[in-house]
């Protein structure tokens, strides 16, 4: 089921944000949110449901972080619906991108995705960070409406590189959360999103092990 205005919303939301990308992989990003669309119904996997508002808030919003992806394999925690996870997979197919989420159903939508979408760089965890082993630690663990940033960094810190870097998309810039950081961790730096054809307010908060 896809809205007829999707890829015209696409293709204009790319040229804004000075993205390139190649046909398939339009119809491929297309593609996954008529998925996310379809599975939401029933696992309510997005608190967003206004088609019409789906490219900007769920797309481009995710790709909107793409100058900041610098590893070849990304964490993305409490992945949930695969918002960035999966629009970042399909623009880099060379990198690795590992999905995780402590929720079997959206670990099972992920799963579908990633068989569906032909996705052969996405590797999905069911399981919390807490209890995840992973063969060495990640250079970088993007997050997305997940938590709030005290518990981003004690729930995942240990599956940080000790050079790593989070990731924390926010709306608002959270100066409660910033100022509410454990002893040992700083927001490096915050850049603000721009988001053709969302409202309200984007940041991408890089947090690190402090010196």
């Amino acid at each position: 089921m896809t809205y007829p205005q999707w890829p015209g919303q696409l293709s204009d939301g790319l040229a804004a944000m000075n993205l390139s990308l190649s046909e398939s992989q339009q119809q491929q990003l297309l593609a996954f949110l008529a998925l996310l669309n379809k599975w939401n119904k029933a696992y309510n996997l997005t608190a967003v449901r206004e088609e019409r508002v789906m490219v900007s808030r769920q797309l481009l919003d995710s790709l909107s972080i793409l100058p900041w992806i610098t590893t070849n394999h990304l964490l993305d925690v409490g992945a949930g619906g695969g918002l960035p996870g999966i629009p970042l997979a399909i623009v880099f197919p060379e990198k690795r991108f590992t999905l995780l989420d402590s929720n079997g159903k959206k670990t099972r939508f992920l799963n579908q995705c990633v068989l569906e979408l032909g996705l052969s760089n996405v590797d999905v965890i069911h399981g919390r960070a807490e209890d995840c082993q992973p063969d060495q630690p990640f250079t970088q663990i993007s997050s997305r409406a997940f938590t709030a940033l005290e518990n981003l960094v004690t729930w995942c810190g240990q599956l940080l590189a000790s050079e790593g870097e989070f990731l924390a998309m926010k709306g608002q810039y959270p100066d409660d959360e910033v100022a509410a950081l454990p002893a040992g961790w700083q927001v490096e730096s915050s850049h603000s999103l721009k988001v053709p054809g969302a409202d309200g307010e984007r940041h991408l908060l890089i947090v690190t092990r402090a010196e």
